[in-house]
Formats: C-alpha cells, structure tokens, sequence
C-alpha cells in the first residue's frame, strides 16, 4: 500500500511551526490585555467580551470548520481543487454572517442592556466575510502538510489588531463607547489585511496547477466535513453567548459591578487560560493530514496510533503548562492586568487557579475532536460539544443563583463541561470504526457462517 503523497513539513515541524505561530499570537493577544485593560478598565473589557459572542457565532458558521475539512479533503488525496468550490461556498455564506451580524447589532444592544455594543457589531461584522475567505487558504495549505501560511496570518492578524487597537482606543479614551468600538474596527482591519496577504500567498503557491481541467469537488464531499465541524464550534460561542446573558443578569441582581465581574473572568482569566491551549492548537491541526490518509485507506489501527501519540503529546504539554499558571497566577495577574484594583486582582488570581485544570481537558478536548475528524467522524464531535455546552450553560446559572461563588461559579462551570468533553472524545476515538471495516466485519461473518454450514464441526 502506497503511503499518500506528501510536499509539507513532517507532523512534528509542521506541529511546531503552528504551534508557535498560535502561542506567538495569544502572547500578542495576552500581552494586547495590558494596555487595553489601562485605557478601558474593567467596565470597558466587559463591554468589549459581551460584543465576542456573537461574531463568534456567525464566525463559527462561516469560517471554522474550513480549515480541518478543507485539510481532511486535500491531505486524503480525494479532494484536489476542493478550496476552489470552498470560496464560492463559504465566500457567500461569509457576506450573509456579515449581513445578520449588521442587522442583530440593535437587538443585541437592548437584550444585554448596552448601548454601546450596537456600533461595536456594525464595526466588526465585515470580520466574518474576511475571516471565512482567511480559514480556506489555511485550510489548503494545512492540507498540503504546509503550516507555515497558518502560523504567519495569525502572528500578523494580532500584530495589527494590536498597533491599531491600542492607537484607536488611546485617541478615543475620553469616550468609552466609541473606545471600545475602536478596538473592534481594529479586528477588521486586521482580518482585512491578513485576507489580501494569504490570498496573494495562494496565488503564488509552488505547486504549479496542472494542464487539464480539474473537475470541481461535490459541494456534498465539502459539507460533509465542515458541517458537522461548524456544528461542533458553534457550541462554544452559543454557550458563551448565553453565559454572557445569563451569568451578567443574574450577577447584577447581587452586585452593582456585574459588566466588570464577567469582564475580568471572560476578558482576563480566559485570556491566560488559553495561551497553553493556543500552544496544543497546532498538534490538532498537524494531525489532521497525519490521520486521514491512514484513515482513508483502512488502516484504522494506524490512524488510531496516531491519534493516540497526539493526545499523549497533547497532555505532556499541557498538564506542565497547567502546573505553572496555578503558582504563578498572581504574577501573571500582575504583570499582563496590572491596571486592575487589588480586589479586582484577587478576583483574577483565583479564577486562573481554578480554571487552570481546564487548560489540560480543553487541550485534550481541542487535539481529540481533530484527531475525531479525521478518522472520519466529526459528528461524534459535534454531539460531545452540545451536551457539554448545555451542561456548561447549566452549571453557570446553578452555581450563580444558588451559591455564594458568584462568577467563580461560570469558572467551575467550565471545568465540568471540558472534563465531560475530555471523556466523551475518548471513549468516541477508542471505539470508532469505519464503514469499511464494518463491512469488512460483517462479509467475513457471512463467509465464516458459509463455511460452518459446509464442513459442520464434528
């Protein structure tokens, strides 16, 4: 059996390259924190974390499962000019999510009661187009075995977002509305330039298309893969939409600062939290081209050793990562938000501690759903992320309105949902199997069953 021709990196270069390209960007990310949270204070952070949500969803529809379906389809060697049907189909998807991002900006105002958040939508809604055209060059590209485009986008999309959004904020720091909203047009002009970039890099691409025309890929064989991976992403953002609303509702009916509380768990404790997570991000990616062709040509076992090596990869990474942020919170705390009030700082210092054990589950649970999608079943995937982001939403609101955690309470919430997550992914990888090898199964049964019945034992 012929192994599928590669031109890219090897898993471990290529798994290096994107993962030092995704830690680079949340270091940009994290490091971004420290002037932001100076100019806009913990009300303005809060403000800023209510707006993410949303575009997250219609970012989720448009732009996330690109990448790792586009990859699964060019790296298994069936879906040669798959990013070419991908731009027409997620291109126009992309203008739509920009459309109802545009037209939800005042409803979503007055559900979470913040006038600010309508300008903020319109400023960064024409993200979702750039960003869904930005996820199928990565994805192509990732197919290829090539992690390099990925990791350089992304270093360039904070490098922007950055010197633009602190520069805008600082101008506009008299006003907080049009401040935070600054901040936002800063993401779109970031996804912009990164989009022209990427594209460019696309049509400069070393391998040189061939004389004959190649026949366009089914939409059917695209959606296949993205679908169930849209599905799967989205429960994040909606949890995270939902928790947003519910957790600042029920906070408010206790304290007065209740933008600020979910401001400093969301727009802080996260941030920290996933810079670890942001580091495993690229064993998933670089998985994705490892696993399929194994996958894809019935070798289950083969591609179920690969996932397996990911995951142990996944958490020799992770659980050192976890360690650290734990004793060194209140460090972390001091250096990246030092703006914050001492009270505040607590606050922070303990939500990192807590949620520090998720790094490692959400690190497992990112590495697992990849390795899910391809062996050829990302609706496994899709299913553990919904339950788990019920489940999250659910615990949120409990341990808020029934216990004295306040917001620690959505911390701990996170920690359930992603342990859960973890679990269900794993039991999915030990167990699955492909169509083939049932069918496999099931014709050497029907042939043993054959051969009992002609020379029955004796």
């Amino acid at each position: 059996m012929q192994k599928a021709k590669r031109t890219g990196q090897s898993f471990l270069t290529g798994a290096i390259i994107i993962s030092l390209g995704g830690f680079i960007s949340k270091v940009l990310g994290a490091l971004y924190r420290i002037p932001l949270t100076n100019i806009l204070h913990a009300e303005g952070m809060g403000i800023y974390q209510m707006v993410y949500p949303l575009y997250c969803i219609l970012l989720t529809v448009s732009a996330s499962g690109i990448p790792t379906g586009v990859a699964r389809l060019i790296s298994s060697g069936k879906g040669t000019g798959a990013e070419r049907q991908a731009f027409r189909l997620y291109g126009a998807i992309g203008v739509i999510g920009t459309l109802i991002m545009y037209m939800l900006a005042e409803p979503l105002a007055s559900i979470q009661g913040e006038a600010a958040i309508s300008l903020c939508c319109k400023l960064l809604c024409p993200s979702v187009f750039f960003v869904s055209v930005l996820s199928i060059v990565r994805g192509y590209f990732q197919g290829k075995g090539n992690m390099l485009p990925t990791a350089t986008t992304e270093i360039l999309e904070q490098l922007i977002k950055v010197g633009v959004g602190v520069a805008l904020s600082y101008i506009f720091r008299d006003n907080m509305p049009i401040a935070v909203a600054s901040t936002l047009l800063a993401v779109t002009v970031s996804e912009v330039l990164s989009t022209a970039i990427a594209l460019v890099w696309y049509k400069k691409r070393k391998s040189k298309l061939p004389l004959y025309a190649i026949p366009s890929v089914p939409v059917k064989s695209i959606l296949r893969f993205t679908v169930p991976l849209t599905l799967t992403a989205i429960a994040l953002p909606v949890s995270q939409l939902a928790e947003s609303i519910i957790a600042v509702r029920l906070l408010k009916a206790a304290s007065e600062n209740a933008t600020s509380l979910y401001g400093i768990f969301s727009g802080c404790a996260i941030t920290i939290i996933n810079l670890p997570v942001s580091v495993t991000y690229g064993l998933a990616a670089a998985s994705v081209p490892q696993i399929s062709p194994l996958a894809e040509s019935g070798n289950l076992q083969g591609a179920k050793k690969k996932a397996f090596k990911s995951l142990l990869i996944t958490l020799a990474v992770s659980l050192p990562s976890a360690v650290a942020l734990y004793f060194l919170a209140p460090l972390a705390a001091k250096l990246i938000f030092g703006s914050l009030t001492g009270e505040e700082r607590e606050l922070l210092v303990t939500l990192i501690r807590i949620l520090a054990v998720s790094s490692v589950t959400q690190s497992l649970v990112q590495t697992s759903s990849a390795c899910l999608t391809a062996l050829g079943s990302p609706v496994k995937s899709t299913v553990t992320q919904w339950f788990t982001a019920i489940l999250r939403v659910g615990l949120c609101a409990a341990l808020i309105k029934f216990t004295p955690l306040s917001i620690s309470g959505a911390a701990w919430a996170a920690n359930c949902a992603y342990f859960v997550a973890m679990l269900m992914n794993f039991w999915y990888i030990i167990n699955v199997k492909n169509k083939e090898g049932n069918a496999n199964e099931n014709n050497a049964d029907r042939i043993g069953n054959v051969r009992g019945r002609l020379n029955p034992a004796r």
